[in-house]
């Protein structure tokens, strides 16, 4: 093996510069990308069983009351479909048990399945925003036992209101069922579609099936198949799994170990001569590898993570040949050898064991990583720190038995080492009745009925197109993507917005601008948020966003952050620099990211190409921990961003305003192809005050393609010439 590139610089994805060292090719932009699609695949998920008559509309819906006699005896007993549990309130009269059924329902029946403790008044009573009530039955005489009513009336909330109790104990429901007739409740649970492909031991052809999926996929960064390889438990012999594009492999078991490949996951670039900066837009999770040569390749670029794996050997970060790469992200993971990166020009690792590491270029960072290399950016250009503040692994499929759920990870405090080291990782499950499986052709309205019916979404493999924005407004949900599902708005419109409750975790997805200018993409949290969510933070992880690239799009911002404690764990937002819909206004994109939350922490930043700020920063004590960019290459000349008095927008930009600010490893590049003299004034802006500090920072002219003046502020030393060699500060002030 040729040794280690160490002094060499690697440049990332603009047109061939100068070579990084002699193991690697230049770069040229992809010729024509994805063919027709080939034959479809087999699909290995068992059908569900079918369901007679549907449950009650009530069923599983979030329930509220006036009162609760014990912590035995919750609302929501109620309406679980169990005779052997119930709600009985406090022991005075009026009392209420209220249902949200999500959405309004044509309604036509009310079962009451009263316990000894029952009403003899009541009403039953009809509102469509829960504050407003009609009546749709009322009794002075009621029986108890089971009571069938039946009614009529539109309603989304429906309530029992006890007047007088038949005995000297509360109201005791066992059941509260609501039933409609042409209501439109939508199903949780089901089928994973057709572009899921699921794989026992006993798979016949598996490597054939992999192969095939491959050949579709490893040039079609812009195409439109989508695809998640699924093993269940169990030890695969003779596997070598290339990805390619929008492609994810997975186990199915609850720990990584519990599915191993006597065999390898491979990313390469031989698709583009051995350059890998353009390897998007993939994953690997949740399994264990014993390569047949001692040493997995997983040689990507952004928006492809490896996490939750368990390599029993080394793991090699470049293409075959060394050639140019820009990555990465590895999370949750274990790895016995030594991870080699070579041409790597960055990369975050998180919450992790290495058996060591070797090399780096420009910047290597790590936060809780057992067997890290020790702290000493610039030369080696490691930035280690011991832990990470706050992390919560990204939730994930699996089976229990035959049953598909989802494991959704507690949150760590000062995390070190993978979550799963004692075998078994804190967290809890949800069972996929608890999801709707949102398959392509899915409408905006049935995703957000899904919702307000109080399930999570699980989305298949494909493409959504949304005509409004899916609303996710119930604490601790899940948002969970399976092979890269991409969201794209309609119309201008916001593709998803968060409101500012506790716990939500949106996970696995790409969102893709529409033509149609959007004000935002992602919204975490209204504007003006300001509830604290320490305890139970929001969390956005793998969560991708493009602008142009696959066809035009517009947004003025792609993400932005109004809750606080909102946890952003890997997200590669790009305005996209090559590809179809590219240009200086024709992919217009003035802000990557902006944060205006409280207590906000970012791990794993990767923000490109904005035709302003990057990331803006307005919220208090923000932290981020690894951050990546590229400015914009197209910008046509120096006043097309001039900023007032100042030279160019900061890839980083902390508000004046802001008094406690901190981040590590943070990198910044410029490749000003279209107006070479252009100058940047500085890569990052933050105010001079005690509290705001960045620690191992460094900006680099790409080929000499334009200037930094400075690295933070009017500080640091400028790039110059064509050298593409960083000029570096350890800590600002």
């Amino acid at each position: 093996m040729p040794a280690p590139l160490t002094g060499s610089p690697v440049a990332h994805r603009p047109s061939p510069r100068p070579s990084p060292g002699p193991f690697a090719h230049p770069r040229r932009l992809a010729a024509a990308l994805a063919a027709a699609l080939v034959a479809a695949l087999l699909l290995f998920v068992p059908a569900p069983a079918a369901h007679a008559d549907p449950p009650p509309l009530s069923q599983g819906r979030p329930v509220t009351a006036s009162s609760q006699e014990n912590g035995g005896t919750p609302a929501a007993a109620a309406v679980d479909g169990s005779d052997g549990t119930r709600w009985s309130s406090a022991f005075s009269d009026p009392q209420w048990i209220q249902v949200d059924l999500g959405a309004p329902a044509t309604l036509g029946k009310v079962v009451l399945k009263w316990e000894a403790a029952y009403a003899k008044a009541y009403r039953i009573e009809l509102s469509t925003d829960g504050t407003a009530w009609t009546t749709a039955y009322s009794t002075a005489n009621g029986p108890g036992g089971t009571e069938t009513l039946n009614i009529s009336g539109t309603a989304r909330y429906v309530r029992m209101y006890g007047t007088a109790r038949a005995t000297g104990y509360g109201y005791s429901l066992w059941e509260f069922q609501v039933s409609g007739s042409g209501s439109t409740t939508v199903p949780g649970g089901g089928d994973l579609g057709p572009n899921v492909l699921v794989f026992d031991p006993s798979t016949p052809d598996i490597q054939g099936k992999l192969d095939q999926v491959f050949r579709q996929q490893e040039s079609a960064q812009f195409g439109d198949g989508r695809y998640a390889l699924l093993f269940k438990p169990g030890t695969y012999n003779g596997i070598n799994a290339n990805l390619g594009f929008y492609t994810s492999i997975a186990g199915l078991g609850l720990n990584p170990d519990d599915t191993t490949f006597n065999g390898d996951v491979t990313v390469d670039a031989g698709w583009f001569n051995g350059n890998a900066t353009q390897n998007f837009w993939r994953s690997a999770e949740n399994l264990a590898l014993n390569p047949v040569s001692g040493t997995d390749r997983w040689a990507v670029a952004q928006a492809a993570p490896f996490r939750r794996m368990h390599v029993r050997g080394g793991l090699n970060l470049a293409p075959n040949g060394y050639g140019w790469a820009s990555g990465g992200y590895i999370a949750d993971s274990r790895i016995d050898g030594t991870v080699g990166p070579y041409s790597q020009q960055q990369w975050y690792t998180r919450d992790s064991s290495v058996g060591g590491w070797t090399n780096g270029v420009w910047n290597m960072t790590f936060s809780g990583v057992r067997g890290a290399p020790a702290q000493s950016f610039p030369n080696p250009p490691y930035t280690t720190l011991d832990t990470t503040p706050v992390s919560r692994e990204k939730p994930f499929l699996y089976l229990d038995g035959s049953d598909y759920k989802v494991f959704v990870p507690a949150k760590r405090t000062d995390a070190r080492d993978v979550s799963w080291a004692s075998g078994a990782s804190p967290g809890s499950s949800l069972p996929l009745s608890q999801f709707y499986v949102v398959k392509p052709g899915a409408s905006a309205a049935t995703i957000n009925q899904a919702l307000a019916q109080g399930l999570n979404l699980l989305f298949t493999p494909g493409i959504y197109h949304v005509d409004r924005p899916i609303e996710v407004t119930r604490p601790d949900t899940v948002v969970l993507g399976l092979g890269l599902a991409t969201i794209v708005p309609d119309n201008g419109v916001t593709a998803m917005r968060v409101a500012d409750v506790d716990g939500v975790r949106l996970a696995g997805l790409l969102i893709d601008a529409g033509p149609v200018n959007s004000p935002v993409l992602l919204q975490v949290g209204p504007p003006g948020a300001s509830a604290n969510h320490a305890a139970d933070p929001t969390t956005v992880q793998d969560v991708f966003v493009r602008i142009g690239g696959a066809g035009a799009g517009r947004a003025t911002t792609s993400m932005e952050i109004n809750s606080n404690h909102t946890v952003v764990d890997h997200t590669w937002l790009w305005r996209a620099d090559h590809g179809s819909g590219v240009g200086w206004d024709t992919n217009r994109a003035d802000y990557g990211l902006t944060v205006n939350g409280d207590d906000v922490l970012a791990t794993g930043l990767f923000v490109e190409h904005f035709n302003k700020y990057d990331v803006q920063w307005n919220g208090e004590r923000g932290r981020t921990v690894f951050f990546q960019n590229e400015k914009a290459y197209d910008a046509p000349n120096q006043a097309a961003i001039q900023n007032g008095g100042v030279r160019g927008f900061a890839a980083y930009k902390v508000a004046d305003s802001v008094t406690a600010h901190e981040g590590w490893g943070l990198g910044s590049y410029c490749y000003y192809n279209v107006d070479p003299t252009i100058v940047q004034d500085h890569g990052f802006q933050v105010p001079d005050r005690p509290g705001v500090r960045l620690h191992d920072v460094l900006v680099v002219s790409l080929g000499g393609k334009g200037q930094y003046a400075h690295v933070v502020n009017g500080t640091g030393a400028p790039t110059s010439g064509t050298s593409t060699t960083p000029s570096t500060l350890v800590s600002y002030p």
